[in-house]
């Protein structure tokens, strides 16, 4: 009896073993996410076991693109909306439609039947000011984009770097919609006078900014009220012409061989309590009824985001991203 009972419990291992799976997952998020994501998600799914490969949203989507022949990845959670669409565009993509789908905003889901891909959060462009080394060098604090391009502000600007950073990227696509093709340009020559870097993350010129190692830093409004909250002096500037956004979305990779696990994943990327986490990171989130008031996010911030066409963006990315390293690039920070 006991053999039989030790043959049972080792066939049982052996059978839980099988049905474990690894999922490669590519992401954007920020690093300090990633850990509460997966243990909430593991919580309810002990045997789907994420191997995280994490970078800013410009090196996670030309790694995609370069593996398109290979994919190297099961999926995708946590990037660009923009960059999801162009990839959509190249067949990369698996079309699901994941459990409990019509529960979001619908601005948040593909517009194909099934979608390709479902959106979780919005990150809204903005600016932080430093207060304090503000008025120690006489720089003001702006309240437009055209402002940022006074001389005033010249050596006191730091943004991203559009061809790593999405932040970055829903800066100068913004831009260029707001302004036209021509203006657009335009504008980004003057305001590359008053920029002393770019950075290759979209949240660290608002952690410069709060610690105080640069006067305003381009960035999204989540990062400036969170380091507000933790007792930076800065202030969160929504600039009047309307501020860029994107969406992080979700994607399962064609081709994917664990296409099942990848979908168990999925369903549970879209659901009330995943969107309750992203809301730790981001104001907005696409299950609705959802988001809480985040201390220090900027008024009106929501009613000044841009009608974005994010088709615009997505098939102009490349010509975009050419256009602005070889325009602007000699400042930008070593990779």
């Amino acid at each position: 009896m006991k053999k039989f009972t030790f043959a049972t419990l080792a066939a049982a291992l052996m059978a839980t073993s099988a049905m474990a799976v690894d999922l490669t997952v590519y992401t954007a998020v920020e690093a300090e996410d990633l850990a509460r994501y997966a243990e909430a998600f593991n919580a309810e799914y002990p045997d789907i076991h994420i191997n995280w490969v994490r970078d800013s949203t410009g090196v996670i989507t030309a790694k995609l693109l370069a593996e398109r022949d290979n994919p190297q990845a099961d999926v995708i959670w946590g990037l660009a909306a923009t960059s999801l669409l162009l990839m959509k565009a190249e067949d990369m993509l698996e079309p699901y439609a994941p459990a409990g789908v019509e529960n979001l905003d619908p601005k948040f889901v593909d517009s194909s039947s099934p979608p390709y891909w479902t959106g979780m959060d919005a990150w809204v462009a903005a600016v932080c000011y430093n207060t304090v080394e503000g008025e120690a060098n006489g720089v003001p604090a702006p309240t437009s984009w055209a402002d940022l391009t006074d001389p005033v502000y010249q050596g006191h600007i730091i943004m991203p770097n559009p061809n790593s950073s999405g932040t970055g990227f829903l800066d100068v696509s913004s831009w260029l919609q707001m302004f036209g093709e021509e203006g657009g340009w335009q504008y980004m020559d003057a305001l590359h006078e008053n920029i002393s870097r770019y950075t290759h993350s979209g949240s660290a010129p608002c952690k410069l900014a709060a610690a105080g190692e640069t006067t305003i830093g381009v960035s999204f409004a989540f990062r400036g009220a969170k380091s507000k909250a933790a007792g930076a002096p800065i202030e969160i500037i929504v600039p009047t012409e309307g501020v860029g956004w994107d969406m992080e979305a979700t994607a399962i990779v064609a081709g994917t061989a664990n296409l099942e696990a990848a979908q168990t994943l999925v369903d549970w990327t879209i659901t009330r309590q995943a969107n309750e986490l992203y809301n730790q990171g981001y104001a907005v989130v696409a299950y609705p009824g959802v988001a809480q008031p985040v201390e220090y996010f900027p008024e009106g911030l929501v009613d000044a985001m841009i009608d974005n066409d994010f088709e615009f963006a997505a098939n102009n990315r490349g010509e975009i991203l050419a256009e602005w390293a070889s325009r602007y690039d000699g400042k930008s920070d070593p990779k």
